[in-house]
């Protein structure tokens, strides 16, 4: 991507997307970078504090189901490629709200396609999830293709499929590039405190119970969130327009694996896990083949042990950017 002059990065302020927002910032120092994000409840401005510093960085706080919006930022700033993490992203919310989610995940969607149609944008990348397979059994040594039949389980997972295929279709359609990426759990710095492993390490810090759903087996495979971005990144350059693939960590774990790996990592005891009633639709496991982007030159580099070690002494360090989190999180 090195010719990119500028690129757009929706969801900028999120998890995931302001670590590819540094990431991008590190590895090209030649681009700009423009962020849209709405700065929901997820979105944390102490996210992108550096970036914030950076003349090559601009921040517009815009709703991707805003169309007039959209259509302004992208005829002020011309992105020559648009990467879309924007999304709402957790399953327990979306069992309560899923109109919420079909109004960003699948209209959002669209709106942001529809622009980079008008503005003949080289490359759409649509960021999305192992979750639209649905699942696995625990008990197998299956995973799932790209071509796999996509069976969400979940409103959430159910808007994320409608959301890649819309993709497909700009590219059949209108001729788009498009290219798709499913991830499976990522993990890492600036991770919203609902998801598990950040839950898990802010109740333990201060000796709170950690909610486990059910029997705790459910196996999910997870991703350090710098192999994803760097995933994204070898996509962009190599990935063929029209393709899905897929982007997997090869460290499967229950769930019940992971909340024990981080109590012994700050020395607390199981004695704080307590088992919950079962999640609505509760997936069993997740697997991904990524061999399709193994054959582009990606592996995972960062094994979950250390990520996981990386990722409590992150929280440990940066105690100023969860202490400052909404009370009502």
């Amino acid at each position: 991507m090195k010719d990119v002059r500028t690129i757009l990065v929706t969801g900028g302020v999120g998890f995931i997307g302001s670590n590819f927002v540094r990431y991008l910032l590190q590895n090209y120092p030649d681009m700009r970078v423009v962020a849209v994000d709405c700065l929901t409840y997820a979105a944390h401005l102490e996210s992108v504090r550096d970036a914030l510093a950076c003349p090559r960085f601009v921040l517009e706080r815009v709703d991707i189901t805003d169309a007039v919006a959209i259509e302004r930022v992208f005829a002020d700033y011309a992105p020559q490629v648009v990467v879309n993490f924007a999304a709402e992203s957790h399953v327990d919310r979306s069992i309560e709200h899923p109109d919420l989610f079909v109004k960003t995940n699948v209209s959002g969607t669209g709106v942001l396609l529809s622009a980079a149609c008008r503005h003949g944008v080289r490359r759409y990348h649509q960021i999305s999830t192992d979750e639209v397979y649905g699942d696995l059994p625990v008990d197998s040594d299956d995973r799932f293709g790209e071509t796999s039949p996509l069976r969400p389980s979940s409103p959430y997972a159910a808007s994320k499929a409608a959301a890649d295929l819309l993709t497909l279709s700009y590219y059949r359609t209108y001729g788009l590039p498009v290219s798709i990426t499913r991830a499976s759990n990522n993990y890492g710095p600036c991770q919203y405190p609902e998801k598990l492993i950040p839950l898990c390490i802010l109740h333990a810090l201060a000796g709170e119970p950690i909610p486990v759903y059910g029997d705790g087996r459910n196996v999910r495979d997870w991703l350090w969130v710098e192999d994803h971005c760097r995933a994204v990144d070898l996509v962009l350059q190599k990935g063929a327009a029209g393709e899905v693939y897929n982007v997997g960590g090869d460290s499967e774990r229950d769930n019940l694996a992971v909340v024990r790996s981080v109590l012994r990592a700050l020395g607390r005891t199981d004695d704080l896990i307590r088992h919950v009633a079962d999640r609505k639709g509760h997936d069993r496991r997740y697997g991904l083949d990524s061999g399709k982007l193994h054959a582009l030159g990606w592996r995972p580099t960062v094994g979950f042990d250390q990520g996981l070690a990386n990722t409590v002494r992150w929280y440990l360090q940066n105690r100023q950017w969860w202490q400052s989190l909404p009370a009502d999180r």
